[in-house]
């Protein structure tokens, strides 16, 4: 592989440096690097991040390739910044298997737009009565750690205390969807003020709570690791505060929909706006970001979940639940929490590349960038701002809630194990 010299280019947002990646590693950084044998990309200022890593992530291939495939989904995630991602289990057939998650670890090395884990599902078929092959499935080629029913709640206490001791074995983590199902029945979105102005079935924020305050004490009593996915209420916050203060081995993640959007954004009927979980109120917004950038929210997951036009350009009752997220995510991310000072570009690569990488063990991720280590890097125009245009998404689904809306920041460069994926804009 050639030479590359980024140069001028502010790591993590601070000042400007030179990056000379040599192959698949960075070789120096510094100042006045020479540019000999090497190519050149001029920075000018923007902000040079650590690959991100999305833990979260539904690639549909197999079954429902006609909403993403490992392709598209994987060339949606070199757009967005990312080096990585873990693709959920909700596939179809299900990823409960060492052969199914094997299929999805190989399509991600053919294409190589960026690395792609296999999430494992816990219960087989995601019914949640029968433990899946958790063993074959971490020993098999894809090397599954994070297994989770994704989509569906892990409801049954003795089968989510079992899953949590089988993976407690080799270091896994179960990632729960939270969602206590008799609270959800014929829920459409929040309950609240806005699901009663509506009459809309209401979605009610102890469905979410009660299942993270069960999936906590379990952890604590097995010794074991939980992750919780798409938190999305203040409550939810305190609860995964509460069990940090005790040391419990409890991780969470908040998407940037949930950092950004409300429930009044529902009262135009529009289904690009129903998600699971709901979008809340402007309270917990607030509430995730300031637990984000205090550390009691881990990560950002993007929870991209693409539908075909004709699943969500319906009346809401039938529209499906999801949005995509991988194109979007970094400049939601800049708008709620760097524009606001809440955080810093160090503190984003630590939330989207490094500890992502740590929770889910993704080797040669979420590094510094520093000589020595894996050139898997973002190069970030933060100046920039301009609507959104899903005509331009490489996803193969365009069911975004920004659409036309302006956001700052535009990925410009990524470099996977030193390799350019996306180029000026453009994917290679």
């Amino acid at each position: 592989m050639s030479k590359t010299l980024i140069r001028g280019a502010k790591v993590l947002g601070g000042a400007p440096k030179d990056v000379l990646i040599d192959g698949a590693a960075v070789e120096a950084v510094g100042s006045s690097l020479p540019a000999e044998g090497a190519e050149v990309v001029e920075a000018d200022g923007k902000v040079l991040l650590p690959g991100l890593v999305d833990l979260h992530t539904h690639l549909r291939e197999p079954g429902r390739e006609d909403s993403e495939t490992v392709l598209t989904g994987t060339r949606a995630a070199a757009a967005g910044g990312f080096t990585a991602v873990f693709a959920m289990a909700n596939t179809f057939p299900v990823a409960d298997t060492a052969g199914v998650v094997e299929q999805v670890w190989r399509l991600g090395r053919e294409h190589g737009y960026c690395d792609v884990q296999p999430i494992g599902a816990v219960t087989v078929g995601l019914d949640g009565r029968k433990l899946a092959e958790l063993g074959a499935m971490h020993e098999s080629a894809a090397g599954v750690t994070v297994f989770s029913d994704d989509g569906k709640c892990v409801h049954d206490a003795v089968i989510m205390r079992r899953a949590l001791e089988y993976v407690k074995a080799f270091g896994g983590v179960v990632a729960q969807h939270a969602q206590e199902p008799r609270l959800t029945e014929g829920a459409q979105m929040n309950e609240g003020v806005v699901s009663a102005e509506l009459g809309l079935g209401g979605w009610p924020a102890v469905a979410e709570e009660s299942i993270i305050a069960r999936d906590v004490l379990l952890a604590e009593h097995v010794g074991s690791r939980v992750h919780i996915c798409h938190l999305s209420t203040a409550g939810s916050v305190e609860i995964v505060r509460w069990a940090k203060s005790r040391g419990i081995q409890v991780t969470a993640e908040v998407t940037p929909h949930h950092l950004l959007l409300t429930d009044e954004l529902v009262r135009s009927y529009d289904p690009v706006y129903k998600v699971n979980p709901p979008l809340r109120t402007e309270r917990d917004v607030m509430t995730l970001r300031e637990a984000l950038a205090d550390g009691t929210i881990d990560i950002v997951a993007t929870d991209h979940a693409p539908h075909p036009h004709e699943d969500k350009d319906c009346e809401w009752a039938a529209a499906a639940m999801g949005m995509v997220g991988l194109e979007t995510a970094l400049s939601v991310v800049q708008e709620t929490m760097v524009e606001t000072g809440l955080l810093d570009w160090a503190g984003v690569a630590d939330r989207l590349s490094a500890r992502p990488a740590r929770i889910g063990g993704a080797q040669g991720q979420g590094r510094p960038v520093s000589a020595g280590e894996p050139a898997n890097l973002t190069l970030v125009d933060t100046a920039y701002r301009g609507p959104v245009d899903p005509a331009g998404f490489a996803s193969r689904s365009r069911n975004t809630p920004y659409r036309g809306r302006e956001l700052p920041g535009r990925v410009t460069h990524t470099w996977l194990r030193g390799r350019a994926t996306l180029v000026d804009g453009k994917l290679t």
